[in-house]
């Protein structure tokens, strides 16, 4: 049983010792361009005493008086169609797409045809 163990742990230490690479010997990571780059090195961040106070959400008034109105009545639809614009408002200015990303469409309707 101790033979067994002993092999266990030695086939262990081989393991993590392979899984880990020395700092010197580090290469760039593939990063996709999403999230935080795992290239850059960590910056620490800095905690203000005083936070910026937050926008108010306009839509909190707007919650308030959507829960007060009977479900699914013409009022409550009219309130809960502003409530939703404001969030697409909000998504749209936090959405950021390259123009050259997106393809625009062909100013005349082409044909298939190859010349």
């Amino acid at each position: 049983m101790a033979r067994h163990i002993l092999v266990l742990l030695s086939f262990c230490a081989a393991l993590a010792g392979c899984a880990s690479a020395p700092a010197a010997e580090r290469r760039p990571i593939a990063w996709d361009g999403l999230g935080q780059d795992p290239n850059r090195p960590a910056v620490a961040k800095h905690r203000l005493a005083n936070p910026p106070a937050r926008e108010s959400d306009p839509n909190l008034e707007r919650q308030r008086v959507l829960a007060t109105l009977r479900p699914y009545s013409d009022a409550w639809w009219a309130v809960n169609d502003e409530i939703e614009a404001e969030n697409d408002r909000q998504l749209e200015s936090k959405l950021v797409i390259c123009r050259s990303c997106v393809t625009q469409p062909p100013i005349e309707d082409t044909t298939g045809s190859i010349r």
